[in-house]
């Protein structure tokens, strides 16, 4: 494939950009690379963690100054002297990830943020405030309390805050890095509808993303990146997720299902009638020995709840739980973790790791009261025997035990997690959404590991609300919908497509 895409060459250039490279410190972040957004179009940005997706968002946005040679051009005059500031006038507009929002002020407030700036100290006209920031959401075709602070909305509507700023700031360009990954499958949906809008009002968007079903839905073209350098832009019509992971990574997938090596008869985990109010109800399931479960459904199904629950976090109202055919009674999560139970969370940031804490302290610390010599006082040696255990056998990449876990990429801070669990030696494994903010590539990783476990004769609890990871890595898979298992599929009996269509009927 090429970049000659006819839906693009119907639209002018709109940003223009040849011999981009950038080094940091002798390290070659983007080397040769080249870009071209159409007016109007909605382009994927795609690529591994650290492929250098944001050094080249930084540099068109002013943060970063390119290496001596590079051609920039936007709107067909060339971008000379560039700034945040110059990059903000021009009408290019980044939302970052964490939205960069003032969680204090209200709606209106971060909307028309920028036209209450001015070299000059001036009085608030907060009536022209609101008018700018209501034109703006019913622009996107949303509605909004204006007087909400930030911080009291759902990570959806914060989204939507966002993209309104930018729109008061006459946004040409609007750069979208991983937006939807902390939203529902409806919520996704939405935002996808009002990036078709950005477009069809001629605003183009640069989309960049980790779940590659949207990539293809919502662009027209993709821009692929390996290791700092340019790959290429294809068309995203024929283009499917396993050709564009190939692409990504320069390595060949080959999904399909693969039914489990060893898995017992014999149940690990049996679940029977467990119930919680409100949250879920009449839930009854095994999983043996070996095997790999499935739990997937919309957000808000119940699945977390439940898996919460198993875990003791939360007391169920009636049911029972049993590991290994003994029933289990847990006031906390340590007599999970005592009863042999591991709970790697969807939230690694904030639940799964201490991110100032160094890479070697969030490995041992479930584990702690085993690495103590003859004093009460934690081994040097046994600690260090067992990071580097854990970190050769999940094949982390790191520098040195020592440094912060924030270091790492999102796909290794995911491998230190699954490590910080396993030290524990569980007979059942709980993952939550174990590939959150994780890159194509890291994904795969991560589920070898998980697969190989399950040989070993691990019992796994998969949970996911991306069908493709529960359906190629699965041996059974549980439909959750309203706080209630629906349905029973058995992967390559039943078609993935048909699996999806009934999650999101």
């Amino acid at each position: 494939m090429s970049d000659q895409e006819p839906v693009a060459a119907r639209r002018p250039s709109l940003l223009h950009l040849e011999h981009i490279s950038k080094c940091f410190g002798g390290v070659q972040a983007l080397k040769d690379i080249s870009f071209d957004v159409a007016q109007g179009e909605v382009l994927c940005l795609a690529g591994e963690n650290g492929c250098g997706k944001s050094t080249l968002i930084k540099i068109i946005s002013g943060v970063h100054t390119p290496e001596p040679g590079a051609v920039m051009e936007f709107d067909g005059k060339p971008m000379e002297h560039l700034t945040p500031a110059r990059a903000r006038e021009l009408g290019i507009q980044v939302i970052w990830q964490d939205l960069a929002l003032f969680p204090e002020m209200s709606v209106a407030e971060n909307i028309a943020f920028e036209r209450n700036l001015g070299p000059k100290p001036h009085l608030v006209d907060y009536g022209g405030m609101r008018r700018v920031a209501r034109s703006m959401l019913d622009k996107l075709g949303v509605s909004i309390d204006l007087d909400r602070p930030v911080r009291s909305l759902p990570i959806a509507q914060r989204q939507l805050v966002a993209i309104a700023r930018a729109l008061v700031a006459d946004a040409r360009l609007v750069f979208m890095d991983e937006p939807t990954a902390s939203l529902s499958h409806a919520e996704t949906l939405a935002l996808l509808d009002i990036v078709r809008r950005l477009s069809a009002e001629n605003i183009a968007v640069v989309f960049v993303s980790h779940r590659l079903a949207e990539v293809l839905d919502v662009s027209e073209r993709v821009t692929v990146l390996r290791d700092g350098r340019y790959v290429g832009t294809f068309p995203t019509r024929g283009m499917t997720q396993i050709r564009l992971t190939e692409l990504m990574t320069g390595k060949e997938f080959n999904e399909q299902v693969r039914a489990g090596q060893s898995i017992s008869s014999e149940p690990v985990l049996s679940v029977r009638g467990l119930t919680r109010r409100s949250e879920y109800r009449d839930i009854s399931f095994d999983i043996r020995r070996g095997e790999i479960l499935g739990l997937t459904g919309r957000l808000g199904a119940g699945r977390t709840e439940l898996a919460l629950s198993i875990f003791g976090m939360s007391r169920p109202d009636s049911g029972e739980i049993r590991l290994n055919g003994k029933p289990l009674q847990m006031r906390s999560n340590r007599d999970a973790v005592a009863a042999g139970i591991a709970y790697v969370s969807e939230d690694r940031l904030s639940l799964g790791l201490v991110q100032p804490q160094s890479i070697s302290n969030n490995t041992i610390v479930t584990v702690l009261n085993d690495l103590t010599n003859n004093i009460g006082l934690l081994s040097s040696a046994k600690e260090e025997s067992l990071v580097d255990h854990w970190i050769k056998r999940l094949a982390v990449k790191i520098g040195h035990p020592d440094n912060p876990v924030s270091t790492l990429s999102g796909g290794n801070q995911q491998r230190i997690v699954l490590a910080k669990w396993l030290a524990t030696k569980p007979k059942l494994l709980i993952l939550d959404s174990p590939t959150v903010g994780v890159d194509v590539g890291a994904r795969h990783g991560i589920f070898e590991i998980v697969r190989k476990l399950a040989d070993e004769g691990m019992a796994i609890l998969l949970i996911s609300d991306e069908t493709p990871e529960v359906y190629f890595n699965s041996d059974r898979i549980l439909h959750m919908r309203d706080g209630a298992i629906i349905a029973e599929y058995v992967p390559g009996r039943t078609p993935m497509e048909k699996i999806e269509e009934e999650i999101h009927a």
